[in-house]
């Protein structure tokens, strides 16, 4: 089915069944279409990726055809895994199997379109189909193929009003009904063979006929909506691939996208759509990569961003465990810190902190990483979760000796995405800080985009927010973001606004990037970073992320830090015509004006006193509500309700100028003292 003739009947669908307006899904449509044809005219001749699946290595090895199972493990590999559920591993299997989907909910009835309700059950199905096959108790085999009934059971993967059998939750069910099938080939009836393959090859087919190269076909290859899926066809294809005699062909196309996926991956390990998106988006990287090493004996893993990927999860992580620097669409931001907000059972199930740590173990034992390690354990003993606790039994290995987090750097800089973080120490009562200036997704992507003319960037998960900062201490998130947004606004970041506008081309959909030439993103970078033990300062200049229409020639930031002097933010401010400019700053609760012209961001305990230096232009100030769209429903993300979100300081110029100079002065008092322990 061609595009048209899909958007059509999506149209219908939605209007028949009430889900959402028509006009909303021809606005996005459009958008869709033209990112398409534009990226879609720089392709001439043979699409790069038929190239690519006919070179790369993607066929089963010949020791495998006719074997079950196969995609991750052999009959022997499963030997050696009950040996460690009972000896080395027993702690991380015992963990794993209280957490069994099959065994404490039922799948959810047909058509399960509530938001990730198909999700959960792909990994249902692989987490019980691992505890059989360890274990051997039946329970665990009805379980699993009571969640194989349910996927088999469900006419359209994902939503049947936003692209229906191609997305997340055809990826996850793919998943899970592969290596399900796969792991509990032996022990199913040849009539419940037959009809879990012949659903699996169907939605496989389907996964396929939308992601194969087409002449002009474009694709985002470094987002989540296009690996995530790929990932699954792929555990599909070698779970069937001397079964359907298409299967070999789904194979070369997941390595062909993945060869384009790893290429465009971070260089420096920093995930550009934010941690929750790294939660959620990364396993998926390494389901594929595990699934193609043990299929084809080709291991992908050694990219310099992986190797960096500890540092991006330690350092992004708040000094007290249970929260991040949460730059990019993360979470609903003061709601969530609250424990408030429909996302915080999601995010903190039974109040723990869902990070996917355990990911982490795999990184350690690939690179023999103790630093990778020492990160994993850190956050175990921080009483964190994960959504698939059986891969532990894999990933951990107890060789890897683990680097303290205590000795491991209190500060990091990523040089291509331009993020620095810096604390006090590794104690929950550290003072902390993250400084953001760089380009969406990294300086790397600009030259990608010139060299992988098939690459359409995806960038909506990124947020309009360069020379933006966050400040923790003793204990309290004080000053930073607002969170996941429907339409992200640099109004949302503790950053400068030009005649009341900001970054990129903010405010027309959930990109604010689309259509901003990435040249002139890849001109905002860090220009000085000086981190010491007991002070920092970091310089950023954010001039390129605002449109060349609102005459902004010079936006450089200034934030120093010293131990017992707090924080001094500078802004340097220049622009061609004479503009209003405003300097904005975040509180999660109250804003208190305080005599002289401070103010007091109250955290519960702990205060943020901001004191505005006044400049030669004059300034004036207004407290307000941090108000912004919060995400809409599949396929219409930038139409959810309004909502607010802590409250904001908006430090304005008196009247239009050509310069202006803003100074901040931030100091912390009340709480525990801070932590100031060095090394």
């Amino acid at each position: 089915m061609n595009n048209y003739r899909r958007r059509l009947l999506l149209i219908a669908l939605a209007l028949a069944s009430g889900i959402m307006p028509v006009v909303t899904l021809l606005a996005q449509d459009a958008r869709e279409l033209e990112q398409e044809r534009a990226a879609s005219r720089k392709l001439k001749g043979e699409h790069p990726l038929v190239e690519l699946m006919r070179t790369r290595k993607s066929a089963l090895r010949p020791e495998l055809l006719g074997v079950h199972p196969r995609v991750y493990v052999t009959d022997a590999e499963l030997d050696v895994l009950r040996q460690r559920a009972r000896t080395t591993h027993r702690e991380l299997w015992q963990q794993a199997l209280g957490q069994i989907r099959a065994l404490n909910t039922n799948p959810p009835p047909p058509p399960a379109e509530e938001r990730r309700a198909q999700n959960e059950v792909g990994l249902g199905i692989a987490e019980a189909a691992l505890a059989y096959k360890i274990e051997g108790d039946k329970k665990y085999l009805d379980a699993a193929k009571r969640y194989m009934d349910a996927a088999v059971s469900y006419e359209v993967w994902g939503y049947s009003f936003n692209k229906p059998n191609v997305d997340l939750a055809a990826g996850h069910l793919l998943y899970g009904l592969g290596w399900g099938y796969d792991l509990l080939y032996h022990d199913l009836s040849e009539t419940e063979r037959a009809r879990y393959r012949e659903k699996l090859a169907k939605q496989a087919r389907l996964m396929y006929d939308f992601f194969k190269p087409k002449p002009g076909k474009t694709y985002a290859y470094s987002q989540n909506h296009t690996f995530i899926p790929i990932s699954g066809l792929g555990v599909a294809a070698y779970a069937l691939y001397d079964e359907e005699k298409d299967a070999p062909e789904w194979a070369r196309l997941a390595r062909a996208i993945f060869d384009r996926t790893l290429a465009t991956y971070t260089p420096d390990g920093y995930y550009y759509e934010g941690f929750e998106y790294w939660i959620f988006s990364t396993p998926w990287l390494v389901h594929y990569m595990d699934a193609h090493l043990h299929a084809t004996g080709e291991d992908l893993f050694d990219l310099p961003g992986l190797r960096h990927t500890h540092e991006y999860v330690a350092h992004s992580m708040l000094p007290s465990g249970q929260y991040v620097f949460d730059f990019g669409d993360v979470f609903e931001g003061p709601l969530t810190r609250a424990g408030r907000g429909e996302e915080y059972p999601r995010t903190h199930p039974g109040g723990h902190f869902h990070t996917n740590y355990n990911l982490l173990y795999r990184l350690a034992s690939r690179f023999r990483s103790g630093e990778a390690q020492g990160v994993a354990l850190w956050l175990k003993s921080l009483g964190q979760v994960n959504a698939e606790d059986y891969w532990s039994l894999l990933w951990y290995d107890p060789g890897v000796k683990p680097v303290p987090i205590e000795r491991q750097p209190t500060s990091h800089y990523f040089p291509d995405h331009e993020v620095v973080y810096w604390r006090s120490g590794w104690t929950p009562t550290a003072t902390a800080f993250a400084f953001k200036a760089g380009p969406p997704e990294g300086h790397h992507a600009a030259e990608q985009l010139r060299q992988f003319s098939d690459w359409r960037l995806s960038s909506g998960h990124a947020h309009p927010d360069a020379n933006s900062f966050i400040i923790y201490a003793r204990g309290k998130y004080l000053t930073g973001d607002s969170g996941y947004a429907g339409v992200p606004l640099t109004a949302h970041h503790n950053t400068v606004l030009v005649d009341g506008r900001g970054q990129g081309k903010e405010g027309g959909g959930h990109d604010a990037f689309d259509g901003f030439p990435y040249d002139r993103l890849n001109q905002i970078r860090i220009t000085e970073a000086q981190l010491g033990a007991d002070s920092a300062v970091v310089r950023g200049d954010a001039t390129a992320a605002y449109d060349e229409g609102l005459s902004l020639t010079r936006f450089v930031r200034e934030l120093k830090f010293t131990e017992g002097g707090g924080f001094t933010v500078t802004d340097d401010l220049q622009a061609r015509r004479p503009v209003r400019f405003t300097s904005l700053l975040h509180a999660d609760e109250r804003i208190d004006k305080l005599d002289g012209g401070s103010f007091a961001f109250d955290a519960g305990g702990v205060r943020l006193l901001v004191s505005p230096e006044a400049g030669a232009a004059g300034e004036t100030t207004a407290v307000e509500d941090n108000e912004l769209t919060a995400p809409g429903p599949p396929g219409a993300v930038d139409k959810g309700e309004r909502q607010v979100r802590g409250r904001r300081l908006a430090i304005s110029t008196s009247a239009p100028v050509t310069q202006a100079t803003f100074r901040l002065r931030l100091k912390v008092e009340g709480g525990a003292q801070a932590d100031h322990t060095h090394r």
